[in-house]
């Protein structure tokens, strides 16, 4: 049954719709409910329900498959379809008094019709609008709740507008006029596990003191650096005084021409709202304060955001408080396939990872599903913009049915309520690779957008944040809309179009809002536990490959090439003669790649604004696009990402006969003092030339050194000129904190390619207890490719990196939860196929 009798006070204005309620007595009815299974369309209404019905207890907030997965009567890994049955949620109502109530269902999917006390109070027919509806209670136990949620199948096949063009990537094409998740319906992508049930909290709420609607929050900085706050609701009570505080500043209320209450607050001494990659993510609570009682309704970040596309007005540049931020990081999946949760405690992991990386935006595309405000909530304290897609994919949507086109700007209305203020939140989208995909099936141009991109989401982006960026879809600009040198694109040219690395500079990103997706290998322990089957040979594991619909290949393939052209192996033999082998190299090829291609993208001189990875997290344990897996672990490309994208750093690049130039970044608000050196070394080990240099980087600074100038006279670093044999295998960069004599990162040009500079290294390990953490010093005689560890219950706080020779390399050992007795301990390999134990 539900929980009963939660009281208590909202604290924050991101509740449905913008209301904002200042003391209330509010009941969840999150708990067990009872869930009775039918066939389509079996019982019309709860009356019709026989006693005798199995009832499966079945929690709420959550899903259809949760339930039957907690009953045993649902596998993930081997879903039934759920779009063929009704399903009954049922619960009772005990302790409460006569009288009226409101029942708030913050997210029903998908056709579903609620029932009180037998009598039908609503009807809801998209997954993504919130509901406010209005009962009278009879009290003393005797009121009942019901939501059947009807068999979505029946109308996938209703009829309507004819459509333009018929995508593959999501089945059947009936989705296009259903408001729901395309998650659970595309093949080869993500598992088939359809989104059915209240996957949103429900709560009644009895009465309300002081209440406050359409909250709107606007927080930003003027010319001058004061933080500006402005806020609009209206007041459903009376008061003497109203007033707006935060930041230790107050403001008086005042009663506008279209009778809203408004409020401007100027805040002189107001620290400005960052990026984490680039400054602190300072947030400020806001408070109505009532006869001189302060309430929480928000809470804001003081920040600009501004779009640069550059002098030839092709870019797409995110500005942060006059700041151009490289943006960096990934697309969002789900916390949870079944569940689908909207919890603080379900996003944090993830998240905190994503933070952890080093990445600073994440993008929620339009083949998922809308999350709560407790995601941006997050967002906004760990300092992670947010690319939010409006729900839309692919399809060409039904925009001129009145009906669809007025749940589009509900959802969107919701939506935008829910989360005033947030900082965090920095592009807004009208969906992903619709345009794309009228482009690519030869549709003219006059048919790419319509009035959903054009027209309806833009207004409601105008009306309730018009403090972000506005991208019509995902991708576009351009001659096509995908054309990355405009714009922005989905690059995959480094990826599934098999481009060569260099792909990376001759494509001209100028940003990619997805990019480098490949089936990424997790760590042996995730495959031990939860994949136990022969890696590649066995179904189960190609059942967890993900491909594109109707295509011969899948993302397995798109790595195997990579491992060719890095390694100069045949992966198909590989696969054959030595999986484990296969494996090892799977998972180093993939860092590689990201690592090579975000140093491209990075370098000063490249027009490259952001790029975001295909995807976060995995769905299924498995080689998926995640780079985390489901159960949570980093796979090795999480730690070549966490290097890739370091604030302060340095990063090589071959310009052929110009030579080889090492170039430093700082993205940091502070100055750093460092030191650049530069070694060409032969056989892995020896040192053919070498140089180095000391410098002061300004705050957001960047530097770039042709090799020739550190090492003082000409050498063929690159090896373009090719004047007799190569002199030299590996060319090592390395940057130091001058005060401190630490590493800050380093970078590694192959002239000849990697298997050319694969040595038969000798490792060395000493263990450390310093303070209260253990440090893991490493060394070696010579370059040692793909260093990783088997560390049972440890994290090292870097993995899969290439160590050079001629120093100590410190690294942490971290306990991955509940610390183990005893000193860590586990082998360290590297890809030549060396392994110590300590």
């Amino acid at each position: 049954m539900p929980r009963r009798n939660s009281r208590g006070m909202t604290l924050t204005g991101n509740d449905m719709g913008g209301r904002a309620v200042i003391s209330e007595i509010r009941h969840s009815l999150a708990g067990e409910w009872a869930l009775v299974v039918s066939d389509a369309d079996a019982y019309a209404n709860p009356a019709d329900i026989p006693d005798k019905a199995r009832q499966i207890p079945a929690p709420v907030p959550g899903t259809v498959a949760e339930a039957l997965e907690k009953a045993g009567r649902f596998d993930r890994a081997h879903p039934v379809s759920l779009n063929d049955r009704d399903f009954w949620y049922l619960a009772a109502l005990e302790g409460q008094p006569p009288g009226p109530a409101r029942l708030l269902l913050d997210g029903l999917a998908t056709i579903a019709e609620v029932y009180f006390n037998g009598r039908l109070v609503l009807e809801s027919v998209s997954q993504f609008i919130t509901h406010d509806v209005p009962i009278v209670l009879k009290g003393q136990g005797q009121d009942q709740i019901a939501i059947c949620f009807r068999a979505l199948n029946p109308r996938l096949k209703a009829s309507g507008p004819r459509a333009r063009w018929r995508p593959q990537m999501i089945t059947p094409p009936g989705m296009r006029l259903i408001r729901a998740t395309a998650l659970g319906h595309m093949p080869g992508w993500c598992p088939d596990v359809e989104a059915v049930g209240p996957f949103r909290p429900i709560h009644l709420v009895r009465s309300a003191e002081n209440e406050i609607d359409a909250l709107r929050l606007s927080a930003g900085l003027d010319d001058a650096g004061v933080g500006v706050l402005d806020v609009s609701f209206r007041f459903a009570a009376r008061a003497a005084d109203l007033r707006i505080a935060c930041g230790g500043f107050t403001a008086p209320v005042m009663i506008s021409a279209e009778g809203l209450l408004t409020a401007r607050l100027e805040i002189p001494t107001v620290i400005p709202w960052m990026p984490h990659t680039h400054g602190e993510p300072h947030l400020y609570r806001v408070d109505l304060v009532i006869n001189g009682a302060a309430h929480q309704i928000g809470r804001v970040g003081f920040r600009n955001i501004a779009l640069d596309q550059g002098a030839d007005g092709k870019g797409f540049g995110v500005e942060i408080n006059g700041v151009a931020i490289f943006c960096r990081g990934a697309v969002w999946t789900n916390a949870d396939i079944v569940r689908l949760p909207g919890a603080r405690e379900d996003y944090l992991p993830w998240l905190q990872k994503a933070r952890d990386a080093g990445m600073n935006m994440i993008r929620i595309g339009g083949t998922m599903t809308y999350e709560t405000s407790e995601f941006f909530a997050l967002c906004d304290e760990l300092g992670l913009m947010v690319w939010q897609d409006f729900m839309f994919a692919n399809f060409d949507y039904p925009a001129s049915d009145p009906a669809f086109a007025d749940l589009v700007r509900k959802e969107a209305v919701d939506l935008l309520s829910s989360i005033q203020g947030s900082p965090s939140l920095t592009v807004l989208c009208g969906g992903s690779e619709m345009f794309q995909q009228a482009a690519m099936l030869g549709m003219p141009e006059r048919f790419w957008s319509g009035p959903i991109t054009d027209d309806i989401l833009p207004a409601v982006y105008e009306e309730l944040r018009p403090d972000v960026i506005y991208a019509p879809n995902s991708p576009f600009g351009g001659a096509m809309p995908f054309s990355p040198n405009e714009g922005v694109t989905h690059y995959y040219g480094v990826g599934a179009y098999c481009r060569p690395l260099d792909d990376a500079r001759r494509a001209e990103v100028r940003f990619s809002a997805e990019s480098l997706a490949f089936a990424h290998v997790p760590e042996a322990e995730t495959l031990e536990e939860h994949l136990p089957v022969m890696p590649v040979h066995d179904p189960r594991w190609k059942a967890r490959v993900p491909r594109d619909r109707g295509a011969s290949w899948d993302f397995e393939d798109i790595r195997d090439h990579y491992l060719q052209l890095l390694y100069g192996l045949d992966p198909m033999r590989l696969r054959r003669e030595d999986v484990g082998r296969y494996l090892t190299l799977s998972r180093a090829t993939t860092v590689e790649v990201v690592e090579t291609a975000y140093a491209e993208w990075r370098r000063p001189g490249s027009r490259t604004s952001g790029a975001l990875v295909w995807t976060l997290q995995d769905l299924l344990p498995g080689p998926g696009w995640g780079v985390i897996d489901a159960t949570g672990l980093e796979k090795p490309v999480w730690h070549g990402l966490r290097r890739a994208f370091r604030p302060v750093t340095v990063v090589l690049s071959d310009e052929g006969t110009s030579g080889l130039y090492a170039h430093i970044i700082n993205e940091t608000a502070n100055a750093r003092s460092v030191t650049l050196t530069l070694a060409c070394l032969r056989d892995g080990q020896t040192p053919v030339v070498g140089g180095k240099i000391d410098l002061d980087l300004p705050p957001r600074g960047t530097a770039t050194f042709a090799a020739t100038e550190l090492f003082g006279a000409f050498f063929d670093a690159a090896y373009a000129f090719r004047f007799g044999p190569p002199a030299h295998d590996v060319t090592v960069a390395q940057l130091f904190d001058r005060m401190t004599g630490e590493e800050i990162g380093s970078a590694f040009h192959f002239p000849h390619g990697r298997s050319a500079a694969l040595h038969k290294a000798g490792l060395s390990a000493r263990l450390a207890r310093e303070a209260d953490e253990w440090a893991l010093y490493l060394s070696t005689d010579r370059l040692a490719q793909s260093v990783h560890f088997d560390l049972a219950g440890w994290r090292a706080s870097d993995n899969w990196l290439h160590l050079a020779p001629g120093q100590e390399k410190r690294l942490t050992l971290t306990p991955r939860g509940e610390a183990p007795s005893g000193p860590p301990s586990g082998a360290i390999r590297h890809l030549q196929g060396g392994e110590i134990r300590f």
